[in-house]
């Protein structure tokens, strides 16, 4: 029973990368109808897909996953075909076939059984294309009989088929004899094999395939059965399968509808490139998280040692600090190694979230396209799965809120499809993700109003446009004119800065009227480690994420000038950058120091520009082990989270996008920024 439920989850998690697979390729092919390539590869990918689906849950007794996989796959069929060309109602199909193709597996993995009516008239939809187009024609076959005369008719059809296998067909197990028997099955069958390629015995590489064959079969079946013998094999070939004229045609009938260029043998170097399957292994998620505790605990004794050898005076031992250098990379590597155990990229994320979208332009009556960038960007398992609800509201709202009907992006000269942009980087060590649709923007005179008839604010409020914007994170918001499917509760963005400042991170909204709207999120790393510059100020010891630093100086005579009361600018390269004492900004002095004695850190932070971290001096630049606040303190301004270094003491890392934000606005109103009395 054991083997039978482990070979059940390893079915399901196949299931996973297909229909990964089958959303990529309905996106290829939704692509591709733009500019008029559609490819064939593609079209077989997808196809290749859903019948592995199918087949696999034939074995474990899904019937209804199995009885709608394969009216999809019919769909599928007729597109390699070319008989149901694809064009947007097409593969606006497919796309909701594949959303309640996913419903049934997960159906199955969860062992239930969806109501009857779930999906029934997508089903009907794609139950083939043949009776669909039968029945919209009117057309009803007849049966009629035919009184043959007696004796041994010649077979209905004679096909040419030209088969050369790769060598990935015999890495992953398949035997060309095996296809040769089925072939044969179905009627008379003679072959010739094609062996041009064959080299000397010599430069032979076993791994190699370089055999072809070229097959005559007079059967009384029809393609789709000669067909049915190698779809196990497809992409692992080169087919080509053509019926022969009668005897009294003259002319041959060319190109088959679908299939491969003519084959060509193999070289030997083929053998090298050939695609194999990666192993995979299935291990608890408790103990991959001991693990990387425990090589966060050795990185963290590397860097002890380290120190105990620098205190002990040691430096003139040459061997020793070169075991130290390899003992340092050692526990890099393997730190980097277990990382990306846990990491996972956020690419089925940004598929369930095409669900949501699609979901959501049905409801609204608006055509919307989904554009993904960064979906490679790794991120920690446990967020992926606690973004959903976000993110979800973030879709919605930027569909129902954000973008206008087709009528009004038409009188605004816009295209009638709007457009939203799902994008993950990484940025100032921390995970940006942002939703950005190309709508109407955030009308501000009406959300103030709006609030103001809430009773949120005071109708004599004096906002600025980025207050009026965080009106719409307040609870019971809302600017729907009425209750709908999607919006209309007070239910929304309240919901996703909580769920948002949880995880330790923080959302934020940037607009343009008539242009679009922006929604950022940005998270911590809690299970990574950091390159840092390890920094000393007002004798505390700090870390700033390496990736968010773009250079250090120290400021020449006259570079520096003030900015207002207490603020003071630094000239590099002909720009004007703000200066932030980070000794200041913590509370560690009340007068900033001289800048000329200080040493200042060229910051990027997103939208906020380029800012100059005044510091006491640089330290050392290390890998350092992340350790998360938000469990024990909750989040801290302008503090990322903490590491220990190396002589045990607790060093905080800094957030320098969140201390850029929090010192705009004093900066502009000329104030000297102190966390205590910034915004919270």
């Amino acid at each position: 029973m054991s083997q039978a439920n482990d070979i059940r989850s390893t079915f399901f998690q196949e299931c996973d990368d297909l229909l990964e697979a089958l959303e990529d390729g309905l996106g290829q092919i939704d692509a591709g109808l733009a500019s008029g390539a559609v490819e064939d590869d593609t079209v077989n990918a997808v196809f290749r897909a859903v019948h592995s689906i199918k087949g696999g849950a034939a074995a474990f007794g899904l019937d209804q996953l199995v009885t709608f996989a394969h009216g999809f796959e019919n769909v599928l069929d007729a597109m390699r075909a070319r008989t149901l060309p694809p064009d947007a109602a097409v593969i606006r199909l497919c796309f909701r076939a594949a959303d309640h193709l996913a419903d049934l597996v997960r159906a199955g993995r969860d062992n239930v059984n969806l109501e009857p009516s779930a999906g029934a008239a997508l089903a009907a939809l794609v139950a083939g294309p043949d009776t669909a187009l039968a029945e919209e024609a009117g057309f009803v076959p007849l049966a009629i009989g035919l009184d043959l005369p007696a004796g041994s008719p010649e077979p209905p059809g004679r096909f040419t088929i030209r088969f050369t296998p790769t060598s990935a067909l015999y890495a992953s197990g398949n035997d060309p004899a095996m296809l040769l028997r089925a072939l044969a099955e179905l009627g008379e069958l003679t072959s010739t094999v094609e062996d041009s390629a064959l080299p000397p015995l010599e430069e032979l590489v076993p791994e190699a395939s370089y055999l072809g064959w070229t097959l005559m079969l007079e059967t009384f079946e029809g393609e789709p059965a000669i067909r049915e013998v190698f779809e196990f094999v497809e992409g692992l070939c080169q087919l080509e399968i053509s019926r022969d004229p009668p005897p009294a045609t003259a002319a041959p009938e060319s190109a088959p509808l679908a299939g491969p260029a003519p084959p060509r043998p193999s070289p030997p170097a083929a053998s090298a490139a050939s695609p194999t399957p990666r192993a995979t292994v299935r291990v608890n998620l408790d103990q991959v998280d001991r693990l990387i505790n425990l090589v966060g605990e050795l990185v963290i004794n590397q860097a002890v040692l380290a120190q105990c050898v620098d205190e002990a005076g040691l430096h003139d031992r040459g061997d020793l600090a070169t075991r130290l250098d390899e003992f340092r990379n050692l526990a890099r590597d393997i730190q980097d190694s277990v990382m990306a155990i846990r990491a996972q990229p956020v690419k089925p994320l940004f598929q369930r979230m095409a669900r949501i979208l699609r979901e959501a332009s049905d409801l609204a009556g608006k055509p919307v396209r989904l554009m993904t960038e960064g979906d490679s960007t790794e991120i920690d398992k446990t967020l992926i799965e606690r973004l959903v609800d976000p993110l979800t509201h973030m879709i919605r709202n930027a569909v129902d809120h954000g973008l206008e009907t087709p009528a009004a992006r038409r009188a605004a000269g816009k295209p009638e499809i709007g457009q939203v942009t799902l994008s993950a980087a990484h940025r100032s060590g921390r995970v940006g993700i942002e939703v950005a649709d190309d709508g109407a923007g955030i009308t501000r005179p009406r959300v103030f109003r709006m609030a103001a008839d809430r009773g949120l604010i005071a109708p004599d409020t004096l906002l600025n446009e980025a207050e009026i914007d965080n009106l719409l994170f307040l609870p019971g918001f809302s600017t729907a004119p009425k209750v709908s499917n999607l919006s209309g509760r007070g239910v929304g963005m309240d919901v996703v800065r909580s769920a948002i400042q949880k995880l330790g991170g923080r959302v934020s909204l940037r607009s343009r009227p008539g242009h679009g709207t922006t929604l950022s999120i940005s998270l911590p790393l809690t299970l990574a480690v950091l390159d840092g510059m390890v920094v000393e100020v007002a004798g505390q010891t700090m870390v700033v994420p390496l990736s968010a630093i773009v250079e250090t100086l120290r400021p020449r005579a006259g570079a520096v000038h003030p900015l207002g009361r207490d603020n003071q600018v630094v000239s590099v390269r002909n720009r004007l950058v703000p200066i932030i004492d980070l000794g200041v900004v913590f509370g560690q002095r009340r007068v900033p120091a001289p800048v000329a004695d200080m040493v200042l850190l060229l910051v990027e932070a997103g939208e906020g520009g380029n800012w100059a971290l005044a510091v006491d001096r640089i330290c050392d630049q290390r890998q350092v082990v992340i350790k998360g606040l938000e469990a024990n303190c909750g989040p801290v301004p302008g503090v990322a989270a903490a590491t220990i270094l190396g002589d045990g003491n607790i060093a905080l890392i800094i957030d320098p996008e969140d201390i850029a934000r929090r010192a705009a606005p004093a900066v502009a109103n000329g104030a000297r920024l102190t966390l205590e009395e910034a915004e919270p």
